[in-house]
């Protein structure tokens, strides 16, 4: 008979999204007048720039030309979008990153786990805490963990607490860890990082012999010019840094699905006899294994976020989801509550009033303010006590759950 990977059996009951859904749909079932807004998951809802529709448009167009039509294209990615990211995204910003060296793929989320396939299964791993749950979960499922004890947390990980006291940044660990998630602006605090901070890691990750897994996929968001927007503005990061990128958040992909990843050809890690390889080498031998490429026109629409007009585009879009951000962190302050996030970041991360858990306050929410939101406790043991709230929404939406939830506790 056949037999199934028994560390799935491992994972907690219900991955953090799908356990919302449930809630929200049974609220919704016996409550089917209820006006629900939805400020929970990270998925943006205003359309995708002109610039990248109309290139996506003559994209189509060229399918139906026998002289333009592509079939397979290269699995790592056409050469004219990753030049464009090299130029635009990192050496502008003095990355010494070569095109070569950018992956395109279907998805940062995708690319976070299936990273693990060129890792062995014998590093120790860190995370923060709380974190971005498929950094976790997919590590249960690669069979890098033991079993979770009564808090949710998994043994065979380190994990780094992130809290107010720290300003929701990780302390370098005191013992030596092989793989370490970083994810700047957080998700799910909204902080961000200093220049100083990662380069502190950086310097550890040397040190040690360490690889930085850096989750930039709201790079787009900090506006702050200190604040770095990639792991790669720091000095000795090619010797130990994969970066994460999306084009979901800044330009209106998450159902388009465009990201990338890089992975520096300096970038090593040790074979099991001890000798060096290089994981470039081996990312680009699983893509072209197990990933056939993102579409041509997924392409080109991601291709014309460089553009002049994609550029003022995108810069438009993330301007009014750092608003509704704005707005979300003022009301909710002015009714008395903590917050933080929401200025680098488009997370509001909220100190959950009256001791209240999280998923009681979820509940709370939904049932007297028709308002959904994430319980920080779904990001693990530290979350408990916090609450996100997403800015991705339209403005009217966010305006109107303001008003229900400042209504309820202002006062």
């Amino acid at each position: 008979m056949a037999t199934i990977n028994n560390n799935y059996l491992k994972l907690k009951a219900g991955y953090l999204f799908p356990e919302i859904a449930r809630r929200v749909n049974a609220f919704a079932q016996a409550n089917p007048d209820a006006p629900i807004i939805r400020l929970g998951i990270g998925d943006v809802t205003e359309p995708l720039p002109l610039a990248c529709r109309a290139a996506m448009t003559q994209a189509v167009d060229d399918m139906g030309d026998r002289d333009k039509f592509k079939g397979y294209g290269p699995e790592q990615g056409y050469a004219w979008l990753r030049e464009a990211i090299a130029t635009n995204d990192f050496q502008a910003r003095g990355c010494d990153i070569d095109p070569s060296e950018i992956f395109i793929s279907d998805g940062s989320k995708c690319d976070c786990g299936n990273i693990l396939d060129i890792f062995g299964h014998d590093n120790t791993i860190a995370v923060t805490d709380p974190v971005y749950p498929v950094y976790v979960d997919t590590n249960v499922m690669a069979g890098n963990t033991g079993d979770a004890n009564d808090k949710g947390e998994y043994g065979g990980l380190v994990y780094l607490p992130i809290t107010a006291a720290n300003d929701f940044t990780a302390q370098i660990p005191t013992q030596k860890v092989d793989l370490i998630y970083l994810c700047f602006p957080n998700n799910p605090t909204g902080a961000v990082a200093t220049k100083a901070h990662l380069t502190a890691w950086v310097n550890y990750a040397k040190q040690h012999g360490s690889i930085i897994f850096f989750d930039a996929a709201y790079e787009a968001f900090i506006t702050d010019p200190s604040l770095p927007r990639s792991i790669y503005e720091i000095e000795g990061a090619r010797d130990c840094a994969i970066e994460f990128r999306s084009f979901s958040k800044n330009a209106g992909f998450t159902g388009t699905r465009c990201a990338l990843t890089v992975v520096p050809k300096t970038l090593t890690a040790k074979a099991a006899d001890g000798s060096d390889v290089e994981l470039w080498k081996l990312w680009n031998r699983r893509q072209s294994t197990k990933f056939n490429g993102v579409s041509y026109i997924v392409q080109r629409g991601a291709e014309a976020v460089y553009s002049p007009e994609g550029k003022a585009q995108v810069k438009e879009l993330i301007a009014f989801y750092m608003e509704n951000a704005k707005i979300i962190r003022q009301e909710l302050t002015a009714a008395g509550l903590e917050v933080h996030g929401g200025v680098n970041a488009p997370y509001v991360w909220v100190k959950t009033p009256a001791g209240l858990s999280s998923w009681d306050f979820f509940d709370k929410l939904l049932t007297n303010c028709h308002v959904v939101g994430t319980p920080g406790s779904g990001f693990g043991a530290a979350g408990e006590g916090y609450f996100r709230i997403s800015a991705f929404n339209s403005r009217i939406n966010v305006e109107e759950a303001m008003k229900r939830i400042t209504a309820k506790f202002k006062g």
